[in-house]
């Protein structure tokens, strides 16, 4: 790799080289983005040594946890450009965007007109071109962010096979949890929870439809947010369904994730949902919130069944008390042993309804987004399971089927079954968590690990996981916090106080070496 005194001499003036080697100071190890910010202002950091860094780690790391499918080849260009602008202003951030020259991995089905692929982790849409970014990284690039590169995920949001692990796709294997190896990294946003936990990138963008953020998030021990649904556009996104589908950020403290929020969060005349998800956004955004009394006077309530009952007398549960004490004690007022009307069926796909629309949305959506594409190989989902059928070995077909897309191809968004569906989703809502919400009069539900994000699915409702501890075996879990629809300024005070109050999160063991000066030497 090029050394920092070549690079500095390519972007600084010899004025500025003397303080761009002092960025050698700079603890990349962990670091936030405040902290990046704070190196910018004092001009001990470039954004040029950022990106290098981080690719450094990824052609280290990648190999072994195999979360990252392609660096951007701009990444390096659009430092560069940040380092001028910041140098042009006077240095700082001050006057240029939020996230100038800050380092945002995307997940793989988040659309981009560089030369990065946008797969969902197939080979059947390798050198399709978009025709626009998707409007999240318009609003990146607006903020000066440097786009490093495309994560893994489970292929096609693991709707392709049941049979298919999480975090497997054809174009990378199967992503690895940095914290146990063969422990489970969950959900399709499984790349972009790796690469955080794992000092690969500060932040990373993720979707989530089910937990697809908020599962991942949980067992890398990181932060995942995922937004009302309406808040982020998902336009540009390879989509999976049309009502359920959000954009959020996974990041290593919660601070950090606000900061991408703030930055993509926006009225888009190309979905329409954002019009109403545009009335939540609040003057001043939503940093304002990131308030270390934010338990104070919330109202949580607590829901166990099921989702630590069954782990009764485990080190989770009994952390997971610990932290209701922790609750307690900086303000927050707890309803604890709240039951959710008809949860059994609500987590059951196939007898909520959610299965059914799931398949027709798919279809129905991603049929749309194939056919907009440039220079793609499969312009339906008809031929996508085509190419998979001629493509067995690039798509290990004897290992995994396509039952999934198969189903999917079988539907028709009009049919009763799917109306029915999307009916009873919504009055499982209505009846289950909004019910449960309202007349207890919570500011947030909290529940132990993942599951609970099914519970906030089916309305796109915004949730909430911060790391939380670590079982007997060293396997991360996280609390979720869930809320009604538009409640992000509420979770946001009550997530930031907890994990300012707890500080729980800690590096894999395997990759918590620190970087200083050695890394330029």
């Amino acid at each position: 790799m090029t050394s920092l005194v070549s690079l500095s001499l390519a972007l600084l003036s010899l004025s500025v080289l003397a303080t761009a080697i002092a960025a050698s100071e700079f603890t990349f190890h962990e670091a936030t983005i405040e902290s990046m910010q704070l190196a910018f202002a004092q001009n001990r950091l470039t954004s040029r040594q950022l990106v290098d860094f981080y690719l450094d780690r990824i052609q280290t790391l990648n190999p072994s946890l195999r979360c990252v499918l392609e660096v951007n080849p701009d990444a390096l260009d659009q430092a560069d450009e940040a380092d001028r602008l910041r140098v042009e202003a006077g240095g700082g951030n001050a006057t240029l965007g939020g996230l100038h020259g800050i380092p945002v991995l995307l997940k793989d089905s988040i659309g981009t007109t560089d030369e990065m692929n946008t797969s969902a982790g197939s080979y059947a849409l390798l050198g399709a071109r978009v025709p626009r970014d998707a409007f999240v990284v318009e609003r990146l690039r607006s903020a000066g962010a440097v786009i490093l590169g495309k994560a893994s995920m489970s292929e096609w949001y693991s709707l392709r096979s049941s049979e298919m692990p999480n975090g497997w796709c054809a174009r990378a294997g199967q992503g690895l949890n940095p914290y146990v190896k063969s422990g489970n990294p969950c959900g399709s946003s499984s790349g972009s929870a790796i690469a955080v936990a794992a000092n690969m990138v500060a932040v990373s963008l993720g979707t989530e439809t089910d937990g697809s953020i908020i599962c991942p998030a949980d067992h890398n021990s990181v932060v995942g947010f995922k937004p009302t649904v309406g808040l982020t556009s998902r336009a540009g996104i390879i989509p999976l369904s049309s009502c359920q589908d959000s954009i959020g950020p996974i990041s290593r403290t919660v601070s950090d994730a606000i900061h991408v929020l703030d930055a993509i969060v926006g009225f888009d005349p190309r979905d329409e949902t954002t019009r109403e998800g545009a009335k939540f956004i609040p003057i001043g955004g939503y940093k304002q919130f990131l308030r270390k009394d934010g338990l104070k006077e919330k109202r949580l309530g607590i829901v166990r069944n099921p989702f630590s009952d069954s782990l009764k007398g485990s080190t989770a549960a009994l952390s997971f008390d610990q932290h209701l004490v922790t609750f307690w004690n900086n303000g927050a007022t707890i309803v604890d042993n709240l039951e959710i009307h008809n949860v059994g069926i609500i987590l059951n796909p196939y007898q909520s309804g959610e299965m059914a629309l799931l398949l027709a949305e798919f279809k129905h959506t991603v049929n749309e987004y194939l056919g907009g594409l440039s220079n793609s190989p499969v312009k339906s989902l008809a031929e996508v399971i085509a190419f998979n059928t001629n493509n067995p070995d690039l798509e290990k077909m004897e290992e995994y089927n396509q039952d999934g897309l198969i189903a999917a191809q079988m539907t028709n968004i009009l049919d009763e079954e799917v109306v029915k569906a999307e009916r009873m989703m919504k009055k499982l809502s209505e009846e289950g968590f909004e019910k449960l919400m309202k007349e207890n009069e919570l500011d947030a539900m909290v529940t132990l690990g993942a599951d609970a994000a099914t519970v906030l699915a089916f309305e796109g409702y915004p949730a909430f996981t911060v790391p939380a501890g670590y079982d007997d075996n060293g396997m991360p879990f996280g609390i979720c916090f869930g809320g009604l629809k538009g409640s992000e300024a509420k979770l946001i005070e009550i997530a930031y106080s907890f994990g300012q109050a707890t500080r729980i999160r800690k590096p894999p063991l395997s990759f918590s070496f620190e970087f200083h000066n050695q890394y330029y030497e």
